[in-house]
């Protein structure tokens, strides 16, 4: 029955714990500290554990008992949540809250995980201007909770979700490795050296955006990627009598200067053509003269990201950059035969595309443990 649950205001239930102590100290120097960036975001997993004396820790720390639930109150919107795996210390950027009887640390940490506590969160620090939640504003939340018994079914039905991201993460991070491995000793092994010039040259058109050769940017995670329709209205209003764009045709290398050591460079997916800013580079491969995936691979790669970074001129960093021509210019190492170049393609666009996959399954486990968490948190649906 509903009326079994009772609205509380989370401090009522798990109070924050207020005691500061310093970490130079012998008897907490030795003892976990946990910084928001030891947490995973939205698993509460803790990725990271390191002491107070390791991390020079020298102002005041909160002390942590095993089993309280710490929350990072800056960045609400990261939802950083674990529970203390044992007595620790954790980062004045945190609160650390102490459950009650009343209150499951699981069932807690799963609220605070929430999307209805995140929003009030978010919009929490919306209205100071500093992304941060207060203990006040904490206070403020009221939820209602169901009996303790019913708290650890709700834990137990999600952690299935939980263990099913985990394991899927996982996964994704042994593809990862695998794929990495796999070119590292690919690429190092070749060795006929060329100039990038021989493959790749710069293309110059240029366009005004419209419906046939859309907006699109460059980002790190995504490659070449749509702008937002908003964007792109916004966009084409204000540039388009000021500046063209950039054009770049499928199977066009697109890199950021600025940002190239950070791997910001990925060839055009796209079956049509499309428009970038003119901050970045577009440059035309020769498919005649080398595999196009073999060789967007090989300029892709985390040694060659490396070695972009190495070569970054600039007095400024703000104004670092790898300018085109530097780019052409670098030598790189390739495998000859076509044959040998297409058979690696194979096998790491597979990788590819088992990681992807793999990606989009997580997302749908992430979204399908939210929107169990709408229902049971509210009391829509019942577990017994």
């Amino acid at each position: 029955m509903m009326n079994e649950w009772k609205e509380v205001s989370i401090l009522d239930v798990a109070p924050i714990t207020s005691k500061l102590v310093d970490p130079k100290d012998e008897k907490y120097s030795s003892m976990i500290l946990i910084a928001p960036d030891h947490i995973q975001s939205e698993s509460g997993q803790i990725i990271a554990k390191a002491t107070a004396r390791e991390q020079n820790a020298i102002s005041g720390k909160y002390l942590v008992k095993k089993g309280d639930v710490i929350y990072s109150k800056i960045r609400p919107y990261l939802k950083k949540v674990c529970i203390a795996p044992e007595d620790c210390l954790c980062s004045a950027d945190m609160y650390p809250f102490s459950c009650t009887e009343q209150i499951n640390s699981k069932y807690l940490q799963t609220l605070l995980l929430s999307k209805q506590f995140t929003d009030y969160a978010n919009s929490c620090s919306a209205r100071t201007g500093i992304p941060k939640i207060n203990r006040d504003d904490i206070a403020l939340f009221f939820c209602k909770i169901p009996p303790i018994p019913e708290q650890e079914k709700i834990a137990e039905t999600l952690s299935i979700w939980d263990s099913a991201i985990q394991k899927t993460e996982k996964l994704i991070s042994e593809k990862e490795k695998m794929f990495n491995g796999i070119s590292q000793k690919i690429f190092r092994k070749a060795s006929i050296k060329h100039k990038i010039s021989e493959f790749l040259t710069i293309r110059n058109e240029k366009c005004i955006p419209d419906d046939s050769t859309p907006l699109y940017s460059l980002t790190i995670e995504n490659g070449v990627t749509p702008k937002s329709d908003r964007y792109d209205r916004e966009a084409l209003v204000k540039d388009s009598e000021e500046k063209e764009y950039k054009v770049v045709y499928p199977g066009d290398i697109v890199f950021n200067p600025a940002n190239l050591r950070w791997g910001a460079i990925a060839r055009s997916n796209e079956t049509k053509k499309v428009t970038v800013s003119p901050i970045y580079e577009v440059l035309q491969l020769d498919s005649s003269k080398i595999n196009s995936d073999y060789l967007t691979f090989l300029l892709t790669s985390k040694d060659k990201i490396r070695y972009y970074a190495t070569k970054t001129e600039g007095t400024l960093v703000e104004r670092m950059a790898v300018k085109v021509d530097v780019f052409l210019n670098f030598q790189i190492e390739i495998e000859e035969d076509n044959e040998n170049q297409k058979t690696v393609s194979e096998v790491l666009t597979t990788l590819i595309r088992e990681i992807s996959l793999l990606k989009k399954q997580l997302e749908q486990y992430k979204l399908q443990k939210q929107g169990l968490m709408q229902k049971l948190l509210t009391g829509e649906w019942r577990v017994r």
